[in-house]
């Protein structure tokens, strides 16, 4: 289905009597059921009409069969991970999710007692049902963007919800991990980070699969609300196995005087689009984006990016860094948006590639939308072969073709780097591209 997609019908798995089965074995707060009726029926509306072509036509669907996927309710056997971020710090709480379901969560004593809320979101609507209600999908992600939005909302597994009271700086950073452990799963989590005026913390997140080789899906969502002079960093490393579909609506919203600090990696799937959006909404508000995409073999990995600057003064500053090799497919199409009344907005976007093979190949589209006229908004893409005489010159002096391609590599993605404070993350993204590269195996590591 590249090219113009067709319409389609819905699968199995998620058609109107899976649909009543799953909200039927769900205890949830009467909002929330109405919610998922609703994205329901635009759903159905949305499965049987057609994909933007615009949007999808650099994406390859034809191997994509939603009915072969299906929702679990219990968790899987014993499964182990090869995570990168869960044991490189102290955390100050944690939540895991594995096929859809909840296997862990905890949070640091003294956090609690300062009213901070982190726990999965069965567990935060139990304990809280109202809390949410006017956050879940209703001012970042909307739930009838597209089918995908629609088909999340209402079929969403689960998920991770952070809360921080107003005033509240959570110095240790939280983790989350989502996992797939089951062949042909479906994982359709959400995540929620509010943040309340003053707030401050770190949340870093992660996605892996048991094996390389398990067929999965993934149907995402995550919303970033910062509230008026607020800082958060958010951290997602996507690492699913070569067999996943990886599908998300990701969005952040901050308040005047706020900052968002928000680092994606993107390393694993067989097909990967997320449409990736920051509204900037408050005057003087703030957003830094930092990407790391690593694409081999068959992988396809696209990012849709927009900037919305909505109030004066606001900054926003997009770098998005991704290596190709093999056969491997990157786009990324980026937007900077400025409302009328947001005069004296800042806003940068940039997107480089760097080629390892002659049969992969990267498709990067910029643009510019400005209403107001004093501004500043720049932005650019390049795209670009690895030099081979530095390769000849790295070997020349006994260090492998393998290693000198490493070097380059991980020279190119400094300049991202150099942008993360999170050390950990920092070491954990070099030490993915090592893996990536192959040089684990050559190191006997």
């Amino acid at each position: 289905m590249s090219g113009t997609i067709a319409a389609a019908t819905l699968p199995p798995s998620f058609d109107a009597r899976a649909f009543e089965q799953f909200v039927s074995h769900r205890s949830e707060p009467t909002w929330l059921t109405e919610r998922r009726r609703q994205a329901f029926s635009q759903f159905e509306e949305l499965s049987h009409s057609s994909l933007d072509e615009e949007e999808w036509k650099r994406i390859d669907l034809r191997s994509f069969r939603p009915e072969r996927y299906e929702i679990r309710n219990t968790l899987p056997a014993q499964s182990t991970f090869d995570l990168l971020l869960a044991d490189r710090t102290e955390f100050g709480g944690r939540v895991t999710h594995i096929d859809g379901c909840t296997q862990a969560s905890q949070l640091d004593g003294t956090l609690r007692k300062q009213g901070v809320i982190f726990g999965s979101l069965q567990d935060v609507l139990q304990a809280h049902p109202d809390l949410l209600q006017d956050y879940w999908m209703q001012r970042a992600v909307p739930n009838g963007r597209d089918r995908f939005s629609a088909w999340h909302a209402a079929f969403c597994t689960g998920g991770t919800v952070l809360y921080v009271p107003k005033g509240v700086d959570v110095e240790a950073p939280l983790y989350s991990f989502i996992g797939l452990a089951s062949e042909n799963a479906a994982d359709l989590s959400h995540t929620l980070v509010i943040l309340e005026n003053g707030a401050s913390a770190t949340l870093l997140e992660e996605t892996a699969s048991a094996n390389p080789d398990l067929s999965g899906l993934h149907i995402g969502a995550v919303e970033l609300l910062v509230g008026d002079g607020a800082h958060l960093q958010y951290v997602q490393l996507q690492n699913w196995g070569t067999k996943v579909c990886h599908f998300a609506h990701q969005a952040g919203r901050v308040a005047g005087n706020g900052s968002l600090r928000w680092t994606v990696g993107g390393l694993g799937a067989r097909i990967a689009h997320i449409h990736q959006d920051v509204f900037l909404d408050g005057p003087a508000a703030e957003a830094q984006v930092n990407g790391v995409t690593f694409a081999s073999e068959k992988q396809l990995i696209s990012y849709y990016t927009q900037q919305t600057h909505a109030a004066p003064f606001t900054r926003s500053d997009l770098l998005y860094k991704q290596v190709l090799r093999d056969r491997a497919r990157g786009i990324w199409r980026g937007m900077i948006r400025v409302d009328e009344g947001a005069q004296k907005t800042d806003g940068y976007q940039r997107n480089d590639t760097l080629l390892l093979s002659g049969d992969s190949r990267a498709d990067a589209i910029p643009g510019l939308e400005i209403e107001a006229d004093d501004v500043r908004c720049t932005h650019g893409a390049t795209a670009g072969r690895v030099d081979e005489e530095q390769i000849f010159y790295c070997m020349a002096r006994g260090i492998s073709e393998m290693e000198a391609k490493h070097m380059i590599v991980e020279g190119f993605f400094q300049t991202v780097l150099d942008r993360i404070p999170v050390e950990v993350v920092r070491e954990t993204l070099n030490r993915a591209v090592e893996k990536k590269l192959g040089i684990e195996r050559l190191q006997g590591v």
